[in-house]
């Protein structure tokens, strides 16, 4: 092959990649990203003969207040009456976000529910290369804008959703005892799992039923934004039948027969995303980890990783 043909091969096959790749990225950014869909799961961890619980998972919505999209869509999630929210954080996305928030989850007030926060609850993104994504988990930011996280708790706690972070809470739903408890954003440090042990220990001492001992058992389930393996280790020797995360948005981006490059935390990439299990010190639990429904406004592309909510069934 003479120079001139060469040159111009390669530049044939330059232009090819690069028009595969601004494909790829249109259609991440423009289309996927939008793409909303319901990912089902059923958890056989009821005792015999107890009622079924659906539980629906929401994390990391990242909100901006002109996504009109996603907010009808989230508020349609209603249609399956579920008997219980878990919320695994990050659920704002810019400073003026709380409005939509606020109309987006209004449908489900009255539902049970409980909530952890991620660091976008604190504080709002902030203009950085996608690139560096890819390159480990991310580093917080020397200089985030505070965003007005009272406002977001208060109205969960209006909507009757009960706070975990760092701390432990008892419901029981349709005849089922449930411990619930989880930590505050532990890809921030802000986890105190040092905490855990007695929050259980005083719920138990505490909890109305505790007299009651021809009821069933109770379910242990443990709630994160950031599924870290100290998390879920810690959750898993305090009793976790089932943990619910968020934060890895699935990878965000995914390749095709690969999965996901990256976690953003120290999970394997095969538990970015999905229904696994986890086991720890001769215990095991399920372990529910959603790709997210956002991404940061700043690096607004999902690629073979369509944003999610779960409606996951427990059932006996």
């Amino acid at each position: 092959m003479s120079p001139l043909s060469a040159g111009r091969l390669t530049a044939a096959t330059a232009a090819a990649g690069a028009a595969v790749g601004l494909g790829a990225f249109a259609w991440g950014a423009l289309v996927e990203r939008n793409r909303f869909t319901v990912r089902h799961e059923v958890l056989p961890i009821l005792e015999a003969g107890s009622r079924s619980l659906t539980v629906l998972h929401l994390s990391d919505l990242h909100l901006a207040p002109w996504q009109s999209e996603k907010q009808e869509w989230v508020r349609g999630l209603s249609v399956y009456e579920p008997d219980l929210i878990v919320n695994t954080g990050d659920n704002l996305g810019h400073a003026d976000a709380h409005t939509a928030l606020e109309y987006t989850l209004e449908p489900f007030r009255g539902v049970p529910g409980v909530w952890v926060n991620g660091s976008n609850d604190y504080y709002g993104p902030v203009p950085k290369s996608p690139l560096r994504y890819f390159a480990g988990p991310s580093r917080p930011h020397r200089a985030p804008a505070p965003l007005d996280v009272d406002r977001m708790e208060t109205f969960f706690a209006d909507l009757g959703w009960l706070d975990l972070n760092n701390t432990a809470r008892a419901l029981e739903l349709r005849g089922n005892r449930l411990e619930l408890f989880g930590v505050n954003d532990a890809h921030r440090g802000w986890d105190r799992l040092d905490r855990l042990p007695g929050a259980l220990d005083d719920l138990r001492e505490n909890v109305g039923w505790q007299d009651d001992r021809g009821g069933p058992d109770p379910i242990g389930i443990g709630v994160t934004h950031a599924p870290y393996q100290r998390v879920l280790n810690s959750f898993v020797t305090n009793g976790a039948d089932v943990i619910f995360g968020g934060h890895t948005h699935g990878g965000q981006v995914r390749v095709p027969g690969y999965g996901a490059l990256v976690t953003n935390c120290d999970i394997p990439r095969s538990k970015v995303s999905g229904l696994t299990t986890w086991s720890h010190a001769r215990r095991t639990a399920h372990l529910e980890i959603s790709a997210g429904l956002g991404t940061s406004i700043y690096a607004p592309v999902r690629f073979d990783c369509r944003p999610e909510a779960v409606v996951v069934t427990l059932t006996a």
